[in-house]
Order: C-alpha cells, then sequence, then structure tokens
C-alpha cells in the first residue's frame, strides 16, 4: 500500500529518525511516501540524509522529500506528525529565565505554568496557520498526529478552532507503567492499566496483576524502591495524598501543582539531581542547549555508525506508527491517547483535551466511555484545564486580558505571585517573544509603553534553586555516550523541531 507521510519540524533528529524507524518496521508500509519540512535548511539536510542512508542501508527504494516550503511536503499528505518548538531555543530562555526573577522556578516549562503557557501562545499561532495549509493542500481524510507541546493545548486549539481532525500523542503513560510494574517486581505485560485525565496530569485509577487490584499498595511499593523513593518524591506525595498514581515525571508534575516549587528554600527537599528530568531549575532547558551544541558537533560520527535496523523488535512506544498501522492494516491497537473529551472522562469538561485509553482499527480511533475519574485527580485535572482554555482562547484571538488570567489561574504561578506581579510578568514575556507572537501586536506595544514608564514591581536576580551549568561541547566530548544520551532526551522533547512566525 502507499500513502503520503508528511513529518513538520523534521529536523529533529533523533526524534524524526526513530518515528520513520516505527513506521518502515511495518512490512506493508516499505513503499509509503515520505516527505520533510523544517524551515531550518541546515537541520533538514542533516536528518535527511541520515534517515534517507537508513532507508537505503535496510533494503527500502523510498527517497525523502525534504522541503523547507510546509504546502510542498503536506500536498496529498494522509498523514501529518508535528513535532514544533515555535521560538526554539531563544523563546524556551525566556520562558524560564522572566518567571524566575519573580520566583516561578520551573523544571520544563512546556506544558502549564508560565513557560508553558506562554509556549502555547506561540504554538496554538503557528498550529493555526499549519492547519490552513494542511485543509488546502493534503488529502482529505488528512489526520494530523501532533507530538509537540503543550500538549492538549495544541490538540485543542487545532480541532476546535483549526478544523483539522487531530489526536495528541505522548509516552507518559508507557513510562509510569513500566514503574508500576517495576516496583512490584513484574514485567510490565504483566500489568493491565487504566489511565485517565489530562496529559501530564494522567492518572492510574485501575493497575491490575492477574486481576488482583494493584492500586492499595502502590504507595507502599514506592516508598520501598530503592531509586524511586529517591527520584519521585513529588509523585509519591501525590500518591500518598491523591490515592492515585500520574503519569508524568516528578520535575514536570512539581511546576504543574502549587505545593512544592513555591519557596526556593524546600525545592530540593522535593527533587533529585541525578537527572534533569527529577526537579532541576531549568534542566530541560541546559539539556536542549547541549543537545543542539552536541549534534552540530557530532553529526559526522551518526553518518559513520551502523545504520538502524527497521524490524518490529527495534520498534519504540511511540503510539504514532501503530495508530496509522491500525487504521491502514486493520490490526487493532490499544493506546492511551488524546482527544476532545465529549463525555469519555464524565466529570472533565467536554470540550476538554483528555488523554484516555483508546482503541485503533481499519474503522477509525474509539475512545471508550471512562466515566468519573475520583474526585481528587479530578480537581487536579479541572485547575489545569481552566488554564488551558484561557490561554487556548487568549492565543487564538490576541487577548493578552485572557491570557494573564491564564497566569492568574495557573497553580504555581498563583502561589508564588500577586496580581501586580503577574501583570508585569505578562508584559515582560510578550516584549520578549514579540517577534513569535503576530496576534499580540496592540497588547505588546501596550506592555512596552508600561515598562518604560518605571514604577515597577521590584524584581530579582535569580538563577533558581537547582541550576546547573551548561557543558560546553568540549565537556561533552569527555563522555559522548552520556552526551549522546543527554541529546536524545533533549531530541524526543523536540527542541530541534524548531519553526518561527
Amino acid at each position: 500500500m502507499s500513502f503520503k507521510v508528511a513529518f513538520i519540524g523534521a529536523g529533529s533528529i533523533g526524534f524524526t529518525r526513530g518515528l520513520l524507524r516505527d513506521l518502515l518496521a511495518v512490512p506493508e508500509f516499505h513503499d509509503i511516501q515520505v516527505a520533510f519540512t523544517d524551515i531550518n535548511q541546515h537541520n533538514l539536510d542533516m536528518v535527511t540524509e541520515l534517515c534517507q542512508r537508513d532507508i537505503h542501508e535496510n533494503g527500502l527504494a523510498i527517497t525523502i522529500q525534504a522541503t523547507t516550503e510546509r504546502r510542498a511536503a503536506l500536498k496529498d499528505a494522509k498523514y501529518v506528525l508535528c513535532t514544533i518548538r515555535v521560538g526554539g531555543l531563544e523563546a524556551f530562555t525566556t520562558d524560564v529565565d522572566i518567571p524566575l526573577k519573580y520566583g516561578v522556578d520551573q523544571c520544563v516549562g512546556d506544558t502549564l505554568c508560565a513557560g508553558g503557557i506562554m509556549y502555547g501562545q506561540r504554538g496554538i499561532w503557528e498550529m493555526l496557520r499549519i492547519c490552513q495549509d494542511i485543509r488546502e493542500v493534503a488529502s482529505p481524510d488528512v489526520l494530523l498526529l501532533n507530538y509537540a507541546n503543550p500538549m492538549a493545548m495544541l490538540t485543542w486549539a487545532c480541532n476546535t478552532y483549526g478544523n483539522v481532525r487531530t489526536i495528541g500523542l505522548c509516552h507518559g503513560v508507557q513510562h509510569g507503567h513500566q514503574q508500576i510494574a517495576d516496583v512490584y517486581g513484574l514485567s510490565k505485560k504483566e500489568v493491565d492499566i487504566i489511565c485517565a485525565g489530562i496529559n501530564h496530569q494522567t492518572w492510574y485509577i485501575e493497575a491490575r496483576h492477574e486481576g488482583k487490584d494493584l492500586t492499595e499498595g502502590l504507595l507502599e511499593a514506592f516508598e520501598n524502591h530503592a531509586e524511586f523513593a529517591r527520584t519521585e518524591k513529588v509523585r509519591i506525595d501525590m500518591l500518598r495524598r491523591f490515592g492515585y498514581y500520574s503519569t508524568e515525571s516528578n520535575g514536570h508534575l512539581s511546576e504543574y501543582v502549587p505545593w512544592y516549587r513555591k519557596r526556593a528554600s524546600e525545592i530540593h527537599e522535593w527533587i533529585d539531581m541525578g537527572s534533569w528530568i527529577n526537579g532541576e531549575t531549568g534542566g530541560y532547558l541546559r539539556v536542549c542547549t547541549e543537545g543542539r551544541s552536541w549534534f552540530e558537533t557530532d553529526f559526522p560520527n551518526w553518518m559513520k555508525d551502523p545504520a538502524i535496523v527497521y524490524a518490529a523488535e527495534k520498534r519504540s512506544e511511540e503510539h504514532g506508527s501503530y495508530i496509522i498501522e491500525g487504521l491502514e492494516t486493520g490490526r487493532v491497537y490499544r493506546g492511551h491517547f488524546n482527544l476532545i473529551n465529549n463525555g469519555v472522562i464524565s466529570n472533565l469538561p467536554d470540550d476538554a483535551v483528555i488523554e484516555a485509553p483508546g482503541y485503533v482499527d481499519r474503522n477509525g480511533i474509539a475512545m471508550p466511555l471512562v466515566g468519573d475519574l475520583p474526585l481528587g485527580p479530578a480537581a487536579v485535572c479541572n485547575v489545569s484545564i481552566s488554564v488551558q482554555r484561557l490561554a487556548v482562547e487568549a492565543a487564538v484571538h490576541g487577548n493578552d486580558k485572557l491570557l494573564r488570567q491564564a497566569f492568574m489561574m495557573d497553580p504555581l504561578v498563583g502561589a508564588v505571585c500577586n496580581p501586580k506581579e503577574i501583570w508585569q510578568m505578562v508584559d515582560e514575556m510578550l516584549v520578549a517573544q514579540e517577534a513569535w507572537l503576530p496576534q499580540y501586536g496592540k497588547a505588546i506595544a501596550e506592555s512596552k509603553e508600561r515598562l518604560a514608564a518605571g514604577n515597577l514591581v521590584p524584581t530579582r536576580q535569580n538563577e533558581g534553586a537547582a541550576r546547573l551549568k551548561v557543558k560546553t561541547v568540549k565537556e561533552m566530548q569527555q563522555d559522548r555516550d552520556a552526551a549522546n544520551k543527554n541529546a536524545g532526551e533533549a531530541d524526543k522533547g523536540k527542541d530541534r523541531a524548531i519553526v518561527n512566525t
């Protein structure tokens, strides 16, 4: 069978290469059409060269269509995989550094909190332009598979305002599933789960082994695990107080709620510095910065390394290829997907993007009814959904009043800042990110006037409670394996997929 798959933001070396490997491991897909597009010609050339080498070494005749013209890549595409980061590292730096001046200490800043909200403002504007191109030139039955963060906000905007059928994809559920199996000394396939909520705040409301409920003893199992008791302190405390384990990493989760990063003096109590993802201040920005430098330096060695093998046993757990396989071949696939709720989770709003179990086959994507989440987890999700709704509406309409209200309602921002500080922080972030926020022209002009007028709320030079120095290329060269691992973590976060307006 033959159909076209387009990758937007294809300059993500490891992520694009891995997703393509997953697709081409399906025997029926050995003659599909593949298009890569990215605004960065250099990154696009590197990825195309590497992936084309892999294709050739695996004996396939596919020739990648690589272009910086997005509409050319999207023309007649049946599936579109999106991995963009609008503004790249330049904008990402302001997502982390400006809030720090006001005491908002983030580990990641790509889903909620100040950084995630602004990331959404940049991303939604560009995603709606992408949706317009998709509607105009792609296949009429096109499916957009969105890997870009903030997952819920972007998927919400594409479905509601972009008029493109969009499914959001993340690997957080799979990782937490493995952890639950690990604390019980079981293999992952031995543990059955139902996980539901919103992206990055999805809850394992059921976990069973041979029909036996595992949730009752889960807190004790995590507390007694030698590694997780040290690295997952926030997740374990949320499990202790809400009764259910949450999908996302310690560092991510710590910035979505108001309790663990509100006081700089307490942050180290809840994090582990062994890995950025456990809570390091600006940790994801650091690994993305190091990863970009490392890719530039080490790419020639990637071409010397053996080609990756397109085989079933080499496929990752990323949902994308399995969804396409199910739709095209009829093979049934079960995963956890991000879609508009429409009653799947009955005590979350119908208009919100939820993450819940789904099934895929030739008939399409079906989301079974979950029913009510437990009241505590539902309350946590509903707070975040209010922030997401405000942020989506703000981005679509360029409404800075709604944007400021999103900041006010954000749990961590609200725990740390008063209203005057929040208003001034938003002014600073709008001005700093002007290049990627064309919908906010009038608001940015007014923000500039207020900042220039003086009489500002005092801020402080703040390096963060747990920030590490960015390594130089020379330092990374001392351990290539560690540098490659670090760069892979950055790449999975889509940092290499840089898109500007």
